[in-house]
């Protein structure tokens, strides 16, 4: 490609072996090496023009000029985080942009960046959603903590297990599979960890919120025990909901072994004693819903047992009518 038979060109003598009468001799060396001025011109961040060379399994050579190549690696070609051939991606003789990701002049080598010299797919999508938009996607992996899903080319997000429902789940598969298709709400955006959050409880809206609405302190409501632990007893009021029963509130009498008296899955009456809907806290009573309870039961018994009394009276005050009245026609006949 550069010389032909009989062409005069001038050369440099690099070495001489009078023993073996040989003669080294260099073509390139006419010219200044270029990679003495490779620190200075392709610093580690930059973007540079450079033209396929060739392509191989592991990645595409790139000239950067005469005598200086550069190596992408397969993983640097896309963002996708499946492996694409080179071939696929780039063809020989084509001119691309890249971004030099190091240097090592001692041995020659340039690592370039491909995908690195375009935005992450992730920049372009946080300025086409905000927070809190709805999008579609499909479920592609569930794992213990959570559920992953392809929302857009090449972004994957995460339902953590606690935004997938209301309801207490043990693993994601209770409630999505693979390949389903869903709706979720956007809840993060992490470009430094290059992380998207999704949620798919949020589609039903705030049930702590409407619960805090519609509810007071005082109101008796039907709940089901959960689970025990040291303290009391935690109950759900309502799927995702959940509220506790401390141990001084189970009953009048003190009760040394609650898990006797109370089993998982029971329902029972509750009173609500204290909201706290910044932290989303519900503390109730068995002990004041029964007391409560027994009261209501009195004071019916009481307007019961008034409403007999009265009637009693009314038929008492008209038999000592009617005497009175049998007393006075008797005397009038003795008359």
């Amino acid at each position: 490609e550069l010389f032909q038979v009989g062409q005069e060109v001038e050369v440099v003598v690099l070495d001489f072996n009078e023993n073996e009468e040989r003669i080294s001799l260099g073509y390139k060396q006419l010219t200044p090496d270029p990679w003495l001025s490779v620190p200075q011109k392709y610093q580690p961040g930059t973007k540079v023009t450079g033209k396929v060379v060739s392509l191989t399994d592991f990645g595409a050579f790139i000239e950067l000029e005469k005598g200086v190549e550069g190596l992408i690696h397969i993983s640097d070609l896309t963002w996708s985080k499946k492996m694409v051939h080179p071939k696929k991606v780039l063809s020989v003789g084509q001119e691309v942009t890249v971004q030099v990701l190091e240097v090592n002049v001692e041995n020659h080598r340039i690592s370039l960046g491909l995908k690195q010299a375009t935005p992450h797919p992730l920049e372009l999508f946080a300025q086409k959603y905000n927070v809190g938009s709805r999008l579609k996607g499909r479920v592609t992996n569930l794992t213990d903590f959570g559920a992953f899903v392809l929302v857009d080319k090449d972004i994957e997000g995460l339902i953590h297990i606690s935004d997938i429902s209301w309801e207490k789940i043990k693993h994601p598969s209770e409630k999505l599979k693979v390949g389903q298709e869903v709706e979720v709400v956007l809840l993060n955006i992490d470009l430094e960890k290059q992380k998207v959050s999704l949620g798919l409880k949020q589609l039903e809206g705030d049930i702590w919120e409407d619960f805090f609405h519609r509810q007071k302190v005082g109101d008796v409501l039907k709940v089901k025990i959960a689970r025990l632990v040291d303290f009391g007893i935690f109950v759900e009021i309502m799927p995702g909901i959940e509220g506790v029963v401390f141990n001084s509130e189970l009953d009048e009498n003190k009760i040394e072994n609650p898990a006797e008296v109370f089993k998982v899955g029971e329902e029972r009456l509750a009173k609500i004693i204290k909201m706290n809907p910044a932290n989303r806290k519900i503390s109730l009573s068995f002990r004041q819903a029964q007391a409560d309870l027994q009261k209501k039961e009195f004071q019916k018994y009481l307007e019961t047992q008034s409403d007999r009394l009265t009637l009693g009276d009314l038929l008492r005050e008209q038999f000592k009518n009617l005497s009175s009245k049998d007393n006075s026609k008797k005397e009038g006949h003795h008359d």
